[in-house]
């Protein structure tokens, strides 16, 4: 337990000094901890609050939209084909019940129908949940290609040493509000968004 305790210790230690440095870093108080950019500017370490972001960037709510689209289209379509299914297979539970069947053969012949039908239609919700998951990751790669493309040629200008992200307060415990460049970013990239 003493060494648990003590590691817990060092952790906080750190996490104290790093909190520290992020601080003195965005205040510029601490010229140690911060250099000068080539642009003689202090440079800093900034965060960007990604939920803000996402839910402001025009080109994520067209790429979430796109998403949605198709989500809802794939959807469509399997359950149009599963309700076809569902009414073969009463169908078929109402034939055997009331022995409707000409023979055991055809019975069994159309058992095995719908069992290979069942198996299309979960191969069908695999490939699909399969493609919009492909999806999703192609737009994220574009989304997150666009961000950081921004964000080199802020920090050209700017200076910048890091940039974070933060999401619902998950990475970034604490930060003063002035290292926060959410609405400066959202509001370039939707400049440039606009443009193209």
């Amino acid at each position: 337990m003493k060494s648990a305790s003590g590691l817990n210790s060092a952790v906080i230690v750190v996490a104290m000094l790093g909190l520290s440095s992020l601080m003195a870093s965005c205040s510029g108080s601490s010229s140690s901890v911060s250099e000068k950019s080539e642009a003689g500017q202090e440079a800093a370490v900034v965060y960007v609050n990604t939920d803000s972001l996402l839910l402001n960037y025009e080109f994520a709510k067209f790429l979430n939209e796109e998403l949605m689209k198709k989500e809802e289209q794939s959807r469509t379509d399997f359950n149009e084909k599963a309700r076809v299914f569902q009414q073969d297979a009463t169908e078929f539970q109402r034939k055997v019940q009331n022995n409707g069947f000409l023979s055991l053969d055809r019975a069994k012949q159309e058992e095995q129908r719908l069992a290979a039908k069942e198996r299309e239609l979960q191969e069908m919700n695999s490939r699909l949940s399969n493609q919009l998951m492909v999806e999703q990751n192609k737009m994220n790669k574009q989304l997150r290609d666009t961000i950081v493309t921004y964000l080199k040629e802020l920090q050209k200008v700017e200076g910048y040493q890091m940039v974070l992200s933060n999401t619902m307060g998950d990475n970034v415990l604490f930060a003063d509000p002035s290292c926060d460049i959410t609405p400066k970013v959202i509001e370039g990239l939707n400049k440039r968004y606009v443009k193209k």
